[in-house]
């Protein structure tokens, strides 16, 4: 299972933010995590389709879009539209997660699903096998910048021994406090989709992502 780096633009300087993909596209990060928050679900507001469309052609890099909206179901075509690759969402703002998958799906997209550090690993136990990729996030969502909960490491491992169970090898992406002191034991629990915003885009972005995969392998 390879190791893929998602910088995360929430972190990244609007002005320059077409220069700034560019960095870390040329240093080699396979994706670029896109964070689009409602105010209702997460309490910031970030942005949305007209960002995700004027940046789609800037790089060719997947767009990993990571939806904390409320109801997502009704937004997905918007964001296929809007050049998204992997629409992730979270199993606690859906009715109906299954709708959401087969919503994602319908349009030939990934579908990633996420769930908040204090929800548990066997909540996703009916989507197993069905979403494309797996999201623990390893802060509270809503905010860039913060701190990675310990205890969410032990999360990733039990999805990781969940899906194996199972004989899924699904992709396991974690997002928050990501930083090049932790990452390997990140790695170690069973994550594969790293998620870094801060440690990529402050400083020189060239030099912290390759510093990022170089750990990766």
């Amino acid at each position: 299972m390879a190791n893929i780096l998602s910088p995360s633009i929430l972190a990244a300087d609007f002005k320059i933010l077409g220069k700034q993909i560019g960095e870390a596209d040329k240093a080699g990060a396979q994706y670029l995590h896109i964070d689009v928050m409602d105010g209702v679900f997460v309490p910031s507001i970030s942005f949305g389709l007209p960002v995700i469309r004027s940046i789609r052609s800037a790089t060719d890099r997947v767009f990993d879009v990571h939806l904390m909206i409320v109801d997502p179901i009704r937004y997905i075509k918007d964001f296929v539209d809007a050049g998204a690759d992997i629409i992730t969402f979270h199993l606690e703002a859906a009715k109906d997660p299954m709708a959401v998958i087969d919503e994602i799906h319908k349009y030939g997209k990934k579908a990633g699903l996420s769930i908040k550090p204090q929800t548990k690993a066997e909540a996703l136990l009916p989507y197993l096998g069905k979403a494309d990729m797996i999201l623990v996030m390893t802060v509270e969502p809503g905010f860039g910048g913060q701190k990675l909960i310990p205890s969410t490491l032990e999360k990733v491992k039990r999805v990781r021994s969940l899906l194996a169970e199972r004989g899924f090898d699904t992709d396991i992406q974690v997002d928050g406090g990501i930083t090049i002191g932790n990452l390997k034991e990140v790695i170690g629990c069973g994550a594969n989709v790293i998620v870094a915003g801060s440690s990529i885009f402050n400083g020189d972005i060239t030099t912290n992502t390759a510093s990022f995969l170089e750990i990766m392998g």
